[in-house]
């Protein structure tokens, strides 16, 4: 297959009419793909600038950007989410160091049931 020369062709779409085509995606018995397809752009990028207005970064006649509130929700968000990480990762470090310490214990159990094994056998064999 041809690889095609030179860059890629990359379309940016105004704000206005990326607000204009989520309006019309969100009128009652319209789907995306016919809004895509009446508006020559990808059934993907409609629905990413979908998600980009219920986040609040697309500014539609029905949503007003609130830029202080999305990025400290965004701070917000990024900050529970390492935190969480870490948490997870020191979870996982704590149950390998008890099912170590657990196995470690089975060990030195077994090796104290066989030692006593061996000397109640011994004072069996001397006793006769």
């Amino acid at each position: 297959m041809a690889r095609p020369i030179g860059p890629r062709k990359i379309y940016r779409y105004p704000e206005e009419f990326r607000a204009m085509a989520v309006r019309l995606t969100e009128m009652p018995n319209v789907h995306v793909q016919d809004v895509a397809r009446s508006l020559d752009v990808h059934p993907f990028v409609l629905s990413r600038w979908r998600r980009e207005a219920r986040e609040g970064r697309l500014v539609t006649k029905r949503t007003k950007r609130n830029t202080n509130a999305a990025s400290s929700e965004g701070e917000e968000l990024r900050r529970l989410r390492r935190d969480y990480a870490r948490l997870k990762a020191e979870h996982e470090r704590l149950k390998k160091t008890i099912r170590s310490n657990a196995a470690r214990k089975n060990v030195v159990a077994r090796k104290r049931a066989g030692t006593k094994a061996a000397k109640a056998a011994r004072r069996r064999t001397t006793a006769r």
